[in-house]
């Protein structure tokens, strides 16, 4: 019965996802996702601007891999360009140019 107790407290806390899932702020209740929270950090006036790469089209995992050495942080394009990355891996294409945050940034705000 602890063993059960403590799965389900597991289960039900904001840690069931790792700091760098876009998921990480959101509920779980009895094992399933509740409404996601949206994750947010500091957009900086130094953050670098980038053209994305015919390497990365499609791709914002490589780019997160090259760039933080965390393809799990695919996501935080999307997050500090949203008026750019609606869809953020189709409208990830070649040539477009977005805001990349500093990873001391992400540390920062959030917790990795």
């Amino acid at each position: 019965m602890i063993v059960k107790e403590a799965l389900y407290k597991m289960a039900n806390t904001r840690y069931s996802y790792f700091a760098d899932s876009p998921y990480y702020l959101t509920p779980t209740v009895n094992s399933r996702l509740g409404i996601m929270r949206k994750r947010s950090f500091p957009f900086e006036n130094d953050d670098l601007e980038y053209q994305i790469e015919e390497s990365y089209n499609n791709r914002p995992d490589l780019l997160a891999h090259d760039i933080y050495n965390n393809a799990n942080l695919w996501w935080v394009f999307a997050v500090r360009n949203p008026d750019t990355l609606i869809d953020p891996v189709y409208d990830f294409i070649t040539g477009v140019t977005i805001f990349v945050p500093k990873i001391t940034t992400l540390q920062k705000s959030l917790e990795l």
